[in-house]
């Protein structure tokens, strides 16, 4: 695939199925006013290509697990060995190269308080090229996961929007802890890889009948327990540069910087986080020239920040869910 550009359907394509990523393409085809066999050509595009994947997530926080950010320093000749390494664990779900290849950063999440000791000794190999550790507990996503990213979500009219809408209702009022079922695994891992799986796919690696699997994921994704995402190379959307920022504010400011943050387009992920910079964010912009214009005038305008420190992403190893049986383990998971 030419990997420039997305052309404006394809854009909204990616729109479409970030609002709603098992819509039928017969309800998007109607909403776009172009035929199934164009939306379901397009699609098969992206995703056969490897340039998009609708993913199905959980909102671990529901099942008592707890998400860690994880920055890595290693030597340069290590970095993307360790990186691919990483990716192929079911439990990271992002994972990138920064600071020119000597750092890497990973989300990973770790299961019941009594697990937690394990969090790092049994996720990073037992190397001298391993130089650095620190591990940051992500305590609230301003943005990003079950919010999206301006960035891909912004080539459809408010009309369209309201159009295929998934019809959810109003999330729960109380975000009380959810029990896994049996069953409940392999349906999560497999929404992980193919958050459009049939019902078909879902019964086989469930054991369920059909109905009942279409019944627990509905059950899941209306508790807001499960969320769908597209997952996609910013590059494709025209965001060349992508960024890591890690903030500190005062603790009285945290709430008021995290949700402006958000409210940039330009950034596809903020939270707050342990640790001396206790604000995360993840900024893709057009190119070099387009991040400093932001990092001087937005981030500059936000007078709380008393400390900054930026990283350059070079490679997103892996960006959501699981890596594709597919892949190969030897060269890692190609960038998204």
């Amino acid at each position: 695939m030419d990997s420039t550009r997305l052309d404006p359907l394809e854009r909204q394509l990616v729109h479409a199925l970030q609002i709603d990523g098992r819509a039928h393409f017969s309800r998007v085809a109607a909403v776009l006013q172009v035929s199934d066999q164009t939306v379901a050509r397009r699609y098969r595009k992206l995703h056969n290509s490897g340039a998009m994947r609708v993913l199905g997530l959980p909102d671990v926080s529901r099942f008592g697990q707890v998400e860690w950010l994880v920055r890595i320093q290693c030597s340069p000749d290590a970095a993307a060995g360790i990186a691919a390494a990483l990716a192929w664990r079911d439990d990271t779900s992002w994972v990138s190269l920064t600071a020119g290849g000597t750092e890497i950063v990973c989300v990973t999440r770790s299961g019941p308080r009594s697990d937690r000791d394990s969090l790092l000794l049994q996720k990073l190999p037992r190397t001298p090229r391993v130089v650095g550790v620190t591990a940051h507990n992500i305590l609230h996503a301003f943005s990003g996961g079950p919010t999206g990213w301006h960035g891909k979500a912004n080539s459809l009219t408010p009309e369209q929007i309201r159009e295929l809408d998934a019809g959810l209702g109003d999330p729960p009022k109380h975000r009380e802890r959810l029990e896994l079922f049996e069953g409940d695994s392999k349906l999560l891992a497999t929404l992980a890889l193919d958050g459009r799986a049939g019902y078909a796919k879902l019964a086989e690696v469930t054991g369920w009948s059909e109905s009942t699997a279409k019944r627990r994921l509905e059950s899941l994704r209306r508790a807001r327990a499960l969320f769908f995402d597209v997952e996609i190379d910013s590059a494709l959307l025209g965001y060349e540069t992508e960024m890591m920022l890690w903030l500190s504010v005062p603790p009285a400011a945290l709430v008021a910087v995290g949700e402006a943050l958000a409210g940039h387009h330009e950034v596809a992920f903020a939270a707050a986080i342990t640790g001396s910079a206790n604000l995360v964010a993840m900024v893709a912009c057009r190119d070099a020239d387009d991040f400093y214009h932001y990092l001087t005038t937005r981030i500059a305008g936000l007078d709380q920040v008393v400390a900054m420190e930026t990283a350059p992403v070079i490679r997103s190893v892996k960006r959501a869910g699981s890596v594709p049986k597919s892949a190969s383990a030897g060269s890692g998971p190609s960038r998204r």
